[in-house]
């Protein structure tokens, strides 16, 4: 390090090197855990950081949309974190944004299967728009205006049409990953979407307290524990092709599914008291251990992918949806609290340690556990961020609503009833033998793909 002689200076310059100094100092985001303010404010900025990325309130751009190489789905997910932020810190910035881009995703069917998104849109893209639409519900979220889709009513429609896409004519039952024939992965059972399933059946049950969500949900976690995609220890494999009767199976595993089985457990226990969802909820936390290093201790990382380097974009943003469902799962299954707030906390506070990149010197980084910059920067490491500092403003506000304690939301049971052309436009053509053994061609390739990636973890 150079250092200055200053008394052999004029006393401006001396000023002038102490203030150049100054702004050459790397600070991360400053966040005392311990005071509300200082969350809220850690918070904004890095949420500020992660709608720099978004573009669709622009004019003649897609209201809803993030632009390449983002994913549409992370859309979904990035609205709802803006709807934890506004419920965490009061804060409505990017409300009138968050309902334009939802209710414009939200389709003819409100069930967020726009025509704009027909031939790649998946079980697992269209849930994570249910998860925004359940939570602004849960959370009374502004209203939409009476005359367009309402919250609960869009969750419903979600719901409505993953129904009868449970599939029976393979391993038993389950949601395929992708949801029309001739996408790459139609012949692939993946945990996300049966787990992102269950997620939205259970938390439409504890907000309406209507049997036919909590059957649903019921039927959901069976079948994911008999099909093998969670262990007996309560560990969740990715998935497996239905071209073999989801064997073998695959044995990846990440942040996000075992928090979207853990919240749906959570909320199944919080409606019915039940032990054994009390047993499913703390056999998840507790199995979910994996998930977080020793040294430093308790800190999130992406197994799968994070310490070899092999994260891909969507697989970026994993660790923000563990952290947003582990802090709702203590407001559920309060018996949770103190792992939770522990993980959180500790989570949190490396980070933010990691948001010193950019002209501003906070933009977040990939490896919370390296607890400085990686230089690297992207949106899904942003929302991560976010979702994680943000996290631990959870014992600054109330539990989520229900329709029998304050909801607003205005519901509809037959929600999504109009289904979207079975066929959308460019695609208007007769599905054959061979379209179907392609896609079943492309599914394998893509388990290869992933093999290559990640396999090393079936191993460990």
């Amino acid at each position: 390090m150079r250092v200055f002689n200053y008394a052999s200076q004029p006393s401006w310059m001396g000023l002038l090197a102490v203030a150049l100094l100054g702004t050459s100092t790397v600070q991360a985001i400053e966040l005392d855990l311990e005071n509300g303010d200082s969350i809220k404010k850690a918070a904004k900025q890095v949420a500020n950081n992660m709608m720099s990325y978004y573009t669709g309130m622009n004019p003649g751009d897609n209201p809803g949309n993030l632009p390449d190489p983002y994913y549409w789905w992370e859309a979904g997910a990035m609205f709802n974190a803006l709807i934890d932020y506004w419920f965490y810190t009061g804060d409505d910035t990017w409300n009138n944004i968050t309902i334009q881009g939802m209710l414009w995703q939200a389709g003819e069917n409100k069930a967020f299967m726009p025509a704009n998104q027909s031939k790649t849109e998946g079980n697992d893209d269209q849930v994570f728009w249910g998860f925004a639409a359940m939570t602004a519900a849960e959370r009374n979220f502004p209203n939409p205006p009476a005359d367009q889709p309402q919250w609960l009513e869009m969750a419903q429609a979600v719901f409505n049409t993953q129904v009868p896409r449970w599939d029976t004519t393979s391993c038993g039952g389950g949601l395929r990953w992708q949801i029309f024939t001739w996408n790459n992965g139609y012949n692939y059972k993946n945990t996300i979407s049966t787990g992102g399933f269950f997620n939205l059946a259970s938390r439409l049950a504890k907000y309406t307290n209507n049997q036919t969500y909590h059957d649903w949900a019921e039927k959901a976690w069976n079948w994911t524990a008999e099909v093998g995609f969670m262990t007996p220890e309560y560990r969740f494999w990715d998935g497996a092709s239905d071209l073999t009767e989801c064997k073998p199976i695959n044995q990846i595993e990440w942040t996000y599914n075992a928090g979207v089985y853990l919240l749906g457990a959570a909320n199944m226990y919080n409606l019915t008291g039940d032990p054994k969802w009390k047993d499913r909820t703390e056999r998840i936390i507790n199995s979910s251990s994996v998930f977080f290093s020793h040294d430093p201790p308790d800190v999130m990382y992406e197994r799968a992918c994070e310490t070899v380097n092999t994260c891909m974009v969507d697989q970026r943003s994993f660790k923000g949806y563990l952290s947003r469902w582990m802090a709702q799962t203590a407001q559920m299954a309060p018996f949770t609290y103190d792992i939770v707030m522990k993980r959180l906390k500790a989570s949190a506070q490396a980070a933010a340690k990691t948001c010193t990149g950019g002209i501003n010197k906070n933009v977040c980084g990939m490896k919370w556990t390296a607890q400085k910059w990686d230089k690297t920067k992207d949106f899904g490491q942003q929302m991560a961020a976010l979702e994680v500092i943000q996290a631990n403003l959870i014992t600054h506000v109330a539990a989520p609503v229900t329709n029998d304690d304050g909801g607003t939301s205005k519901g509809n049971p037959n929600a999504g009833d109009k289904p979207p052309k079975a066929i959308p436009p460019g695609l208007d053509y007769d599905i054959t033998s061979g379209d179907k053994a392609g896609a079943g061609i492309l599914t394998v390739l893509f388990m290869l793909a992933i093999g290559g990636s990640t396999g090393w973890l079936i191993w460990d």
